[in-house]
C-alpha cells in the first residue's frame, strides 16, 4: 500500500477551494450512536450503579457482581507507580514536573482582582477553583497515561480539592503506567468504567460514584455523545476532533525530521491531518521522498498511509509570509514552524493550538513532556478557543460592595435605564437607597 500524498500549490486557480475542501472535517452524527447514548444516559440517571455495572460488563466484557470490583484504592496507584520500570517512572516523573511549572505560572497570571473607587466602592473578581472534575482517560485499542498528566495536574494545580478518573479496562487488564501516572498527578480516586455510562454517571452521580462539576477528557464517539448530551447538567472541555499538525519550512530543516514529524500526527487515526508549507518546490520533493523512505519502516504504516492519503498535502506556497496567513487560515491543532528564524514568521500567526518554534520543537515533545498542555482545539476551532488550562478549572464570581456615595450616582443611572427597560422594580430598588433631598 503506497503512499499517494496530494501536492498543492497556491498559485494556481482554485488553491482555495481545494484547501477548504481538504480542512473540511464534518463529526457526522450518527443515528444509532445517539439513539444508544442516549438510552445508555436516561439508564444511568435512573438506575445509577446497576445499570453503570450492567453496561460496563458487557461492553468491557467483564464479570463483576458489584461496583467495588471497579473502585481502586491509592495503594493501587501506588502499587502501579512502584512496579514499573525505573526509566518508565522517571520519564513519567520528570514530565509531570514540567508541566506542574508550567501550569503554575499559568496560575499565577490567573489570579482575582479589585480596586476600590473613589467614593469608597469596592470593585473586583474573585477566581475559586472547581470542587470536583471527572477526567475521561481512554482505553482499549490504547493507553495514554500522557492525558492522564494533561488533564488532571492543571486541575491540581487550580485546586480542585477531587478529581476522579475513570477508564476503561476492557476484559479487565489495566494499564499500569496509566494508573502510575494517576498517582503523580494526585488523582483523588479511579474507577475503571469507560463509554457512556461512565460520562453518565460523572454526570448524575450513582451510589458509588460521585456527579461532578465539569467532565474532561478524549473518548471515542460514543464518549463524545455523551459529553455533548451531559453539557449544562455539567460543563465539558470540548469535543475533540482528530489530531492535525501543520509544519510551516523555508527548506533549512532534514527533510527526514519533517517527514517523521507528519507521520507524527497521521499515525493517530486514518482521519488524523498532517500537512506541509514550503515555497521551495525542490525541498517538497526530499520530503516526499523521506516519506516514501521511511514509511515502510513505521509499525503503524497502514495508518499514516490511509491517513497522508486521504487527509494530508504538500503544498508549494510563494513565500514564508503566505505561508503564515495560509496558516492563519487553516487554525490548526499543532503548528510547526522549522524555519531558521522562526520567530519572525510566528509573529504572524493568530490562530493555532500550539506553536512548534524551530528546527528542534517537535510536536512530539510538545505530546509528553515540554509543559505546555497537548489538549488542544482542533478543526479550526483555534480560532476561537484555546488549550486546556488551569483556567478550565476555576471559575470566576464577581465582586461588587458599593458605598453609600456610590448608591447615589449609581442608583440614578440604574433607575433610568430599568425605567427604560419597564422594570420598575429595579428601578425603585435603587432608588431606595438614593437619599432623599430636606
Amino acid at each position: 500500500m503506497d503512499v499517494q500524498i496530494r501536492k498543492l500549490d497556491s498559485t494556481h486557480d482554485g488553491f482555495q477551494q481545494q484547501l477548504h475542501a481538504l480542512l473540511a472535517f464534518e463529526a457526522a452524527t450518527d443515528d444509532a450512536i445517539e439513539s444508544a447514548v442516549a438510552k445508555i444516559l436516561l439508564d444511568v440517571k435512573a438506575r445509577g450503579d446497576a445499570a453503570v455495572l450492567e453496561y460496563t460488563n458487557r461492553f468491557d466484557r467483564v464479570s463483576a457482581e458489584s461496583m467495588a470490583a471497579f473502585d481502586l484504592s491509592q495503594g493501587d496507584l501506588q502499587a502501579a507507580l512502584d512496579g514499573l520500570p525505573e526509566a518508565q517512572r522517571a520519564a513519567l516523573q520528570t514530565a509531570a514536573g514540567r508541566i506542574r511549572v508550567f501550569h503554575e505560572r499559568q496560575k499565577q497570571e490567573l489570579n482575582g482582582f479589585t480596586y476600590t473607587e473613589a467614593d469608597g466602592t469596592v470593585l473586583g473578581q474573585r477566581v475559586t477553583p472547581l470542587d470536583r472534575v471527572g477526567i475521561y482517560v481512554p482505553g482499549g485499542k490504547a493507553a495514554y497515561p500522557s492525558s492522564v498528566l494533561m488533564n488532571a495536574i492543571p486541575a491540581k494545580v487550580a485546586g480542585v480539592k477531587d478529581i476522579v478518573m475513570v477508564v476503561p479496562t476492557p476484559d479487565g487488564v489495566r494499564n499500569q503506567m496509566v494508573l502510575a501516572a494517576a498517582a503523580i498527578a494526585g488523582v483523588t480516586r479511579v474507577i475503571t468504567i469507560g463509554g457512556a455510562q461512565a460520562v453518565g454517571a460523572l454526570a448524575y452521580g450513582t451510589e458509588t460514584i460521585p456527579a461532578v462539576d465539569k467532565i474532561v477528557g478524549p473518548g471515542n464517539a460514543y464518549v463524545a455523545a455523551a459529553k455533548r448530551r451531559v453539557f449544562g447538567t455539567v460543563g465539558i472541555d470540548m469535543i475533540a476532533g482528530p489530531s492535525e499538525i501543520l509544519v510551516l519550512c523555508d527548506g533549512t530543516t532534514d527533510p527526514d525530521w519533517v517527514a517523521m514529524d507528519l507521520f507524527s500526527q497521521a499515525e493517530h487515526d486514518e482521519l488524523a491531518q498532517a500537512i506541509l508549507l514550503c515555497p521551495d518546490a525542490g525541498y517538497i520533493a526530499q520530503v516526499e521522498a523521506s516519506i516514501h523512505k521511511l514509511l515502510p519502516t513505521m509499525p503503524r504504516r497502514e495508518t499514516i498511509t490511509t491517513s497522508l492519503t486521504d487527509r494530508g498535502a504538500l503544498v508549494k506556497v510563494r513565500d514564508m509570509a503566505e505561508a503564515c496567513a495560509i496558516a492563519n487560515d487553516i487554525a490548526a491543532e499543532h503548528l510547526e514552524i522549522s524555519a531558521e528564524d522562526p520567530q519572525q514568521w510566528a509573529d504572524q500567526i493568530r490562530h493555532a493550538g500550539a506553536l512548534f518554534l524551530g528546527r528542534f520543537s517537535s510536536e512530539s515533545l510538545g505530546d509528553y513532556c515540554c509543559g505546555p498542555n497537548h489538549v488542544l482545539p482542533t478543526s479550526r476551532t483555534a480560532r476561537f478557543s484555546s488549550p486546556l488550562g488551569v483556567y478550565d478549572f476555576q471559575k470566576r464570581s464577581s465582586i461588587i460592595q458599593v458605598s453609600e456615595a456610590g448608591a447615589q450616582t449609581l442608583g440614578k443611572v440604574a433607575a433610568e435605564l430599568a425605567y427604560g427597560e419597564g422594570l420598575q422594580a429595579h428601578a425603585r430598588s435603587a432608588e431606595l437607597r438614593i437619599k432623599q433631598q430636606p
